[in-house]
Parts: structure tokens; C-alpha cells; sequence
């Protein structure tokens, strides 16, 4: 029976993007981080289906009229350099064979995002596209917390088969990233019910993550917390309940989980931490010696024979510092254009949505910068989707600027013929 669900599911994926190719980015987004067809078993399991999304998509984007040029923005320019340098290190990666596989794996992520940046060419299907990431995690994600609460919190919450944030600590900064966009959905939408229950989802959501009894991830769930409580216009109701929630979850979390948290303090004591602390330290100094190319991926083989751990050691160890500045850039260069775009819109009526957009995003990228501090995932998809949505953020918001602005200063006669107009 299931088979035959995710089966109907998967077929209506690929009509839809056949129908219209904007929707086919949706699909792709929903097989990235919800992957529904791993739930299945037997021959559906093993379907292509992202790779057969991505070829219908790609001759959609060709045929269809319903599109849009790439942005004029900077990050686009930097993230093809990127990608670029990816190949350069590959030319002079330690393991070459296994650089390479990973090249083209990590090409295969980045590729579906021109897609993106051409066929999401309104606010409402850029609406779409966030609501569908954040439903896509946080379907699962509730799942998790639920499972987590009938367990006590005792057993662990792990992702969605094969992809890139299954494993159980990766997954959980994927929940908390998820929330902002969550909150923009619950924000936009008109309809009670979603209102509700969003609002219901996102503490199941914090338990998940507390039941992945990762260290980086309650550092996250830190940094997201302050975060939602600085932006938010009802700091006193607000405050309250996040006290009120941890007094509550406090008494059901195992002895165990409060002794694996406690490691954050004495971590010299701890021998995972010291571990990662170790090839953090070989990983840097390996860069100083070869400061362009690094090791290459999966470098960490030859220099350090752990893994990185980290997404900014990883970046920089395997592909040197002028890849590492590029890909930093991105990061950082987009958190500020989050945070002064609103300053544009704040006067100006009917474009409040920008600030609640901005803020929620800048919210998703800090949990990103905080998270994969102690995770090495520098080529996570969730990441680009988080800076090309900003991108497009801009786009929109300010040729709607242009537009109210044009209003504006447009002459008394023009307004009175627009108005007699039939």
C-alpha cells in the first residue's frame, strides 16, 4: 500500500513538472530534502526519480516561455568561480579518483540551481519554493519530535533516506534551519488552520532536535532562539514560553543527554571533540603549505585520517583560502544584504513582507554559520537554495520598490486619468 502511495506521489511530481516547468522546481526541491520515495520498498525504492525530474525540468526550461534572465547579482558570478576552483583543486587532489567522483556529485547539486534562478520569476512562486523546503523538512522533522516525545528522549531522531542531512546531527541544525522558513509560511498565509498548526509544529520541531543529542546542534537552537526572540514584535510572549518550554522539557530529558551537553564545557576531556580539535589544527596547517589547492575532497584521507568536522576547515583544507574566501563570501555577503534591504522597504506601504523574508532568512543562515561550525557540510544544497532565494528576494523586492516608487512621484493628471480610465 505504501508503494503504491509514494508511487501515485512520484507520478504527480513529474506530471507537474511537466505541466509547468516552475513547478518541476518544487519537485526537485521536495526529492532533495524529503526524498518520499526512499520510504517505499522494493522497485520503487530505486526509481531515478530526481535524475528523471531533472531531465524533464532541463527540456521544460528550454521549451518554455515563462522564464526570466539570470539576475544581476554579484553571488552568482562568485558561486561559478566557485565551482570552477572546485575543479582546479580536483586537478591536484591527493586522491584524484575519489576528487573527482565528488566533483561531479557536488555539480549535480549545484546544477538544478539555475532552475531555480530563472524559472522562479514572481514573489509568489519564490513564496512556493520557501514553503516547500520548509514542509519538505518539516514534515519529517515533526515526525522525529513526536517519535521523540513518546520516547522520552531517549532515542535519536535521524533524516530522510539518502540525503545529505540523514545522519542524525546533520539533520538536526536541517530542523532548526527549517523554522524561519516556517515562519514565513505561517506569516503569508491567509489560512487558520496552517496559522495554527505551524505554530504547533515548531516546539514538536525543537524537541526533534533535542533528541539528536548533538552538542552543535543545542548551540544552534541557542543562536536560532535569541535570534527569534530579538526579531519578534511580542518579546513578552514570547520570552515566557521559552521559559515556560524548558523548564517543561528539562525534567523528560535523560541523565545521559545532560551529560553528553555538559561536554561543551570540558571538552579537553572529551576525546571526540579533541579529535575534531586535531584535524582542525592538521587541516590549517596543511592550507598554510598549500594555500591555493588545499588537499583536494576528501582530502582529510592523507592530511588528517579523520573527518573535518567542520564546513569552514573543510572548505579551506580541501580546496585552499581563495575557494574558502569565495564561499565565505557568499555566506557573509548575503547576511548583509538581508539585514540592509529592509532598511529600503521599511517605509514604504505594502512591503512589509520584505523585512519578515529578510529577517527569517538571516535567521536560516546564521543557524547554517552556527551548526556546520562542528559538521562539515561546506556543498549542503540547503545552503544555495538559502542564498539563491535571497537573491531573488532582492530582485523582487526591489523592482517592486521601483514600481511604488514611480507611483509616487507620478504627475496629479496622470493619477486622474488612471482613475477615469474604464
Amino acid at each position: 500500500m505504501r508503494d503504491i502511495a509514494v508511487l501515485i506521489f512520484v507520478a504527480g511530481c513529474i506530471i507537474a513538472a511537466w505541466k509547468n516547468a516552475w513547478w518541476g522546481v518544487l519537485s526537485l526541491a521536495v526529492f532533495s530534502y524529503l526524498n518520499p520515495h526512499a520510504y517505499a520498498w522494493g522497485a520503487v525504492r530505486s526509481l531515478p526519480v530526481y535524475y528523471v525530474l531533472f531531465l524533464i525540468v532541463a527540456f521544460r526550461t528550454v521549451t518554455t516561455k515563462d522564464k526570466q534572465p539570470l539576475p544581476k547579482d554579484w553571488r552568482i558570478p562568485v558561486f561559478i568561480m566557485l565551482w570552477i576552483w572546485f575543479a582546479i583543486s580536483s586537478t591536484q587532489a591527493y586522491f584524484p579518483d575519489i576528487a573527482w567522483q565528488r566533483y561531479w556529485f557536488v555539480t549535480k547539486i549545484y546544477l538544478p540551481f539555475y532552475f531555480t534562478l530563472v524559472l522562479i520569476n514572481t514573489r509568489f512562486k519564490l513564496y512556493a519554493l520557501i514553503v516547500t523546503i520548509g514542509a519538505s523538512i518539516g514534515i519529517v522533522a515533526v515526525k522525529g519530535g513526536l517519535f521523540a516525545i513518546l520516547k522520552g528522549f531517549s532515542a535519536r531522531v535521524y533524516g530522510p533516506p539518502n540525503t545529505q542531512f540523514e545522519e542524525n546531527n546533520a539533520f538536526a541544525v536541517a530542523m532548526l534551519i527549517c523554522i524561519p522558513l516556517l515562519l514565513i509560511w505561517q506569516k503569508e498565509t491567509l489560512n487558520p488552520w496552517f496559522k495554527k498548526g505551524i505554530l504547533l509544529a515548531i516546539p514538536i520541531i525543537y524537541a526533534a532536535s533535542l533528541s539528536s543529542w548533538s552538542r552543535g546542534a543545542l548551540l544552534t537552537m541557542a543562536a536560532l532562539t535569541l535570534m527569534l526572540i530579538w526579531n519578534s514584535k511580542r518579546k513578552y510572549l514570547v520570552i515566557p514560553l521559552v521559559f515556560v518550554g524548558a523548564f517543561f522539557v528539562k525534567d523528560y530529558l535523560p541523565a545521559e543527554w545532560f551529560g553528553r551537553m555538559n561536554t561543551i564545557e570540558t571538552y579537553q576531556e572529551d576525546s571526540s571533540a579533541m579529535s575534531r580539535i586535531e584535524a582542525w589544527t592538521d587541516g590549517w596547517n596543511h592550507t598554510l603549505e598549500h594555500p591555493f589547492v588545499g588537499a583536494g575532497f576528501e582530502g582529510w584521507m592523507w592530511v588528517t585520517q579523520r573527518d573535518w568536522h567542520s564546513s569552514y576547515v573543510e572548505m579551506f583544507s580541501e580546496h585552499g583560502f581563495i575557494a574558502f574566501g569565495l564561499w565565505l563570501s557568499l555566506i557573509l555577503g548575503t547576511i548583509t544584504s538581508l539585514t540592509t534591504l529592509p532598511k529600503k522597504t521599511r517605509h514604504v506601504a505594502g512591503m512589509e513582507w520584505v523585512t519578515n523574508y529578510c529577517f527569517m532568512l538571516r535567521a536560516s543562515l546564521i543557524c547554517y554559520m552556527v551548526g556546520t561550525a562542528f559538521l562539515g557540510l561546506s556543498y549542503w544544497d540547503l545552503l544555495y537554495h538559502l542564498i539563491f532565494i535571497s537573491v531573488l528576494l532582492k530582485k523582487f523586492a526591489m523592482e517592486e520598490l521601483a514600481i511604488k516608487q514611480k507611483d509616487l512621484i507620478k504627475p496629479r493628471w496622470a493619477i486622474r486619468l488612471n482613475r477615469n480610465a474604464p
